[in-house]
Formats: structure tokens, sequence, C-alpha cells
């Protein structure tokens, strides 16, 4: 046999052992690729595999166009049904281990908001009655004379011929009452007031000196009774006129007690009753 035929020889047989050995491993290889056989029609009583989820936009926000953004704005779900949601517009990101910080809005007025403002508490109006008039007077007093009605609240000045003017007044609270008769010691406008060490004891919080003024509690005019520290004075407080209010002196209206006090003079007679 010649050479050439000695070579074709062994190749045929080397090609014949591969093809022996491939074929059952292709076989193999091939059965393990080789999948349930699939139904063309399927039995429809049998349970029908979960459809894969979809998500949904939610309901109480506008979609966002789905995918990608919907996934970055949109809330995600986490392992085991943990939500993500998204951070509010108003909240910044904190650097790690601070806390976020939280724009809050401007408190409202509270009339904004449809509440009512608080205030301070309404005081009585100056009830008509206590106004300056001339009345009918049936005393004895003659022309002159200042009659304090202390239960009715009333101070008089005796003009004659059965005439008097009459003011409104503030007397005092229970206990501190009086009656007598006085005279006019002395008159100031725009008084200075210095409380009585009595009064100091009652009322620790009181000044111990107040120059006249429109803030000062005598008022506009003072008219001093006698030795005693009672007064007819004025107030800053008209709304107490017609109540028990006092320590003993007698308050008027501020333009009450000017048109009184040019009226009288030193040593006009005061009767309290």
């Amino acid at each position: 046999m010649s050479t050439s035929m000695k070579k074709m020889y062994f190749a045929l047989l080397a090609s014949a052992c591969w093809l022996g050995f491939g074929f059952p491993q292709a076989a193999a290889n091939e059965a393990e690729f080789v999948t349930d056989p699939v139904a063309l029609h399927p039995d429809r009583s049998a349970t029908p595999p979960a459809p894969a989820p979809v998500r949904l936009a939610s309901a109480d926000r506008p979609s966002m166009g789905g995918g990608f953004i919907e996934f970055l704005f949109g809330d995600r779900q986490g392992q085991e049904g943990q939500v993500y949601r998204q951070q509010p517009a108003y909240q910044q990101q904190a650097p790690y281990g601070q806390q976020p910080m939280v724009y809050q809005a401007p408190m409202m007025p509270p009339q904004a908001m449809g509440q009512p403002m608080m205030s301070e508490p309404a005081r009585p109006s100056f009830d008509p009655k206590y106004e300056k008039q001339l009345v009918e007077y049936e005393g004895k007093e003659g022309a002159g004379t200042i009659v304090v009605d202390t239960p009715n609240k009333f101070l008089y000045l005796v003009q004659g011929s059965g005439k008097a003017l009459r003011y409104g007044i503030g007397v005092g609270r229970p206990g501190f009452t009086w009656s007598g008769v006085k005279t006019i010691s002395a008159k100031k406008e725009w008084p200075d007031w210095t409380p009585p060490s009595e009064m100091l004891a009652r009322r620790p919080d009181l000044p111990r000196h107040m120059e006249g003024g429109p803030q000062n509690p005598l008022g506009a005019r003072a008219m001093y009774l006698g030795s005693t520290l009672y007064r007819i004075h004025g107030s800053n407080e008209p709304w107490t006129i017609g109540t028990n209010v006092s320590s003993g002196c007698i308050r008027m209206r501020n333009e009450d007690v000017i048109d009184l006090y040019g009226r009288v003079n030193v040593g006009t007679k005061v009767v309290v009753i």
C-alpha cells in the first residue's frame, strides 16, 4: 500500500472514532435544553399562572408619564412590601447625621383664619342718667352748697329757686363710705397723687408718688375736703361712674369735675349723706 493510501486510511479511521464519541455527547447536550411539551390547546380548567405585576399610577396623585420618571418620583416598592414614598417638595435633605430642614409656613393672624382676636374685656358704657343735667331740688340746703347723695351716686350743686345741677359720681366701696359735713379746703388742677400709708398697706403695688397728668387717677381737678384725705376729683376711668369703686373719695368724669371746679370756691359747704 502506498504511502498516500495509508494516510487516507488513518484519516478515515480517526473521523469515525470522533463521530462515534460526538453523537452521544451531542444527544446528551440536546436533552438538557428540551422542555416540557407545550400544549397547543391547553386545559382551560387548570389554574393559570399569576400574571406579572403591573405598576399603576396612584389614585391620589396625577400620572407622571410612567416609566423611569414614574419610578424616580413616584412611590417605589421595596423588599418585603416596604414602600418608599416621595419626599415632600418643601423638605430639604440634610447631610447624614443631621436633621432635615423643614420649611414652616408663617403663622396667620387669627382674623385671617376666621377666628376672633383676643381683646380686653368690654367695659360697660356710660349710663346717660349720670350726664350733667339741671334737675328739681327739694332739699333744705341753700344755693352754692354741694350735696353728695352716696346711695344714689349723684352730686348736686344747689342753684336756688328749687333747682340744682346734678352730676354722676363714683363713691366708696363697701366699708369705705362715710357721711358728714365738710368744706372745700383747697383746689388743684391736674394734682399729683401720693397714696396714703393705709392704701399702700392694702395695695403695695401702687406707686409711692405720681405726677399730675392724664394717667393720674385723680384726673384733671381735685377739691380737698377739710383736713381729711378725701377729695372730690376727676378720673381717668369714666366707666366707673355710678359704682362703688373708691376708698372714700368722690370721683367724677374729667369734663364734669372741670365744670364743677369752675363753679365753686374754697370754703364751699359739702354735705355727704
